[in-house]
């Protein structure tokens, strides 16, 4: 051991060797009520937290700066250190501290990064978190004059949304890259190293992915894509994913398995697929498009108020808002898929009272997606736990709703049959959790009377020692025959039973003596130390065994991911497709006519953001004919402020709507 680190306290080489692991994240080392930070972290941490700066004796003679967090509060400080670019580790207590110990074990459970958030208090409910993995690159540069050009090269590109279980791959050519990050929107991005030392590229990845998290990490040197990824979802190959030959899309898909494996320290139970994607599936949009036409975001303040989602999203849950935004950045380009979006919209949008029904079935349904992420990486809490319950309480009803008259409708039937109902979890989870459990594992309390016969006794135990203490002395008095025996307690024995030297000679063959007093004698039975030990320890063994069994049960739902998150999918397209009806009624739009043609013909065409923004002035409608014969071509002349830009936006926004499978101003 070094001489130094031989004058340090216990508490700070055990913080010295886990810090030591995670030397490019801020350690949050759980001490007692408080999550403290030493040294250059606490720096850090002072300035961006705005706490005071103090400092702690780490042995003889040596200090260091620190500063600390209460735990009940902790997440909102991480909140802010992660909205400031910094990635954190939690170093928690792995044993309750007790007289005899002189030092805890502690270890980090996890490390959060801005693309492998979980928590709903860090996230906004209907935007996705994206962690993306890029592999491959344009190393191969020509300089032509002063600008610096890329050869078209591929990239292999991973994309997880954690909270949600989402993960996918494609290969992508350096142009199409730039569009496709762009729409994504990353909150984190990894890097190999190679790449990370490519100062054009890095520039214009900072450039297009505005405020994201740039990490080098690289797949260990031994490791093999491919097998990764096969033990990780437990295949004998990757052939059912359909990624046959993309290698580089592999490659990334095992370096976010790889990342994830070393942040979230855990089995990712909800990552259960990978699916390929093609941007060919999708209308382009490119940045500048998707910028000038504010779909999602507006270019006076960056809001969503004055945008396309602004008008559109009317979801009634979270995983319903966030695959609306992804419809409206993702057009369709298959003439079959968009109709059939269309004929469930129409469906809807015809059948008033049922879409009524079905939205307000869809209002009581908590975010599944994300509570089963949740679940997933072990950071479930019991309350997660009853808010799934609540969902699968729900889910039958919607179903039999909506298949009543789903058969009208291909995509809606399809959907009603993605509905699990998963009744034996619903009724497992009924039988087991309190009706209203806490927010904490540590704080008891979560499971009802009756769910494990250990438990529930060791709750009687709890709530009546003295009774059972008392019913002991009775009962020793009545076999012993010696009418003042009376059971005491000290720190030194604990519980006894106390004879008078004149009864001495009653007392039973199974009497063990442990003290001898001036007029009386100290005796202990099994029995008694056996009841002393439920009593004395109920309460600490109610908390671990509350815990295990918590755990346990999580890992049942973990299980069961698969069907669930299917379920949140295919709530979210239901809500999209209702909420698409609903705003259509209530804003007067007109199912679009869309085929193989090429025509575009709009008849009194209205600019759907301007004619809300603008309630209380009229909207002049405007028709507009182009096609590939006589009208290639419009010239739109005016004076400013004449409405040119807004009938050019109002044409490519109706098309856009139209192909996304929404009726259409």
């Amino acid at each position: 051991m070094d001489r130094r680190s031989e004058k340090l306290t216990p508490m700070f080489r055990q913080y010295q060797a886990i810090k030591a692991q995670y030397p490019d994240v801020l350690l949050l080392f759980r001490l007692g009520d408080f999550y403290e930070m030493f040294g250059d972290d606490a720096r850090i941490g002072s300035q961006v937290l705005q706490l005071v700066l103090t400092s702690r004796e780490i042995g003889k003679g040596n200090r260091i700066p620190m500063c600390g967090v209460p735990h009940h509060a902790v997440e909102r400080y991480i909140a802010k250190l992660l909205e400031a670019g910094y990635k954190v580790a939690i170093c928690e207590q792995l044993e309750e501290p007790s007289p005899k110990k002189r030092l805890v074990r502690r270890d980090v459970t996890r490390v959060l990064t801005p693309g492998t958030l979980v928590e709903d208090n860090f996230l906004e409910a209907k935007r996705y978190n994206f962690l993306v993995a890029l592999c491959g690159g344009a190393e191969d540069e020509r300089v032509s004059g002063t600008r610096r050009e890329e050869k078209p090269k591929r990239f292999g590109v991973a994309v997880a949304e954690v909270s949600t279980g989402e993960f996918a791959v494609t290969e992508l050519d350096s142009k199409t890259l730039w569009d496709e990050l762009a729409r994504l929107q990353p909150a984190e991005v990894l890097l190999p190293e190679r790449l990370t030392g490519d100062e054009f590229f890095v520039s214009r990845l900072k450039s297009v992915c505005e405020g994201a998290a740039l990490t080098t990490f690289d797949l260990d040197p031994f490791t093999e894509p491919e097998r990764l990824l096969c033990q990780h979802f437990q295949v004998a190959t990757l052939d059912g994913f359909g990624v046959t030959g993309m290698n580089l899309a592999i490659r990334a898909a095992a370096t976010i398995i790889a990342y994830l494996q070393r942040t979230q320290l855990t089995v990712l139970e909800h990552l259960k697929s990978l699916s390929t994607y093609s941007v060919g599936e999708f209308m382009l949009l490119d940045n500048a498009t998707r910028r000038n036409l504010e779909l999602v975001q507006s270019l006076r303040d960056g809001s969503v108020y004055g945008t396309l989602l602004w008008v559109l999203d009317e979801t009634t849950t979270p995983m319903g808002g966030r695959l609306l935004r992804r419809w409206i950045l993702q057009p369709l380009l298959s003439v079959e898929h968009i109709n059939e979006r269309l004929d469930a919209v129409e469906l809807l949008y015809r059948e008033t009272l049922w879409r009524k029904e079905i939205r307000e079935t869809l209002r009581s349904i908590p975010d599944l997606e994300r509570l089963v992420a949740r679940v997933g990486t072990g950071t479930a809490n019991p309350r997660d736990l009853a808010q799934i319950r609540s969902a699968l309480q729900v889910i039958p009803k919607l179903r039999e709703v909506l298949m009543a008259k789903a058969m009208k409708a291909p995509l809606l039937w399809r959907i009603a049959e993605r509905l699990h109902t998963a009744d034996d979890l619903r009724r497992r989870l009924e039988g087991a959790l309190v009706d209203n459990p806490p927010q904490r594992v540590t704080e008891g309390g979560i499971f009802r009377d009756g769910y494990h016969p250990e438990l529930d006794e060791l709750r009687y135990i709890a709530q009546h020692g003295k009774e059972l203490i008392a019913q002991l002395e009775a009962k020793e008095r009545e076999r012993t025959g010696i009418k003042n025996l009376r059971v005491g307690y000290n720190q030194v024995f604990g519980y006894y039973l106390e004879v008078t030297k004149a009864n001495l000679h009653l007392v039973p063959q199974d009497y063990i003596r442990k003290q001898t007093l001036t007029d009386v004698e100290r005796f202990v039975t099994p029995e008694l130390k056996q009841l002393e030990g439920k009593v004395l320890g109920a309460e600490e063994r109610i908390g671990q065994l509350e815990y295990q069994l918590f755990v346990e049960l999580r890992q049942e739902v973990a299980r069961r991911s698969g069907e669930l998150l299917e379920t949140g999918r295919a709530i979210a397209e239901l809500d999209v497709l209702a909420t698409l009806a609903e705003v259509a009624a209530k804003n007067h739009y007109t199912r679009p006519l869309v085929d193989d043609g090429d025509e575009i013909i709009i008849v009194e065409g209205r600019h759907p953001v301007i004619e809300q923004v603008q309630k209380d002035k009229p909207f002049v409608p405007n028709d507009c004919r182009l096609d590939n014969h006589e009208n290639q071509l419009l010239i739109i002349t005016g004076p400013n402020a004449a409405g040119k830009s807004t009938y050019l936006r109002q044409v490519a926004l109706i098309v856009l709507m139209a192909q996304m499978g929404s009726f259409v101003p």
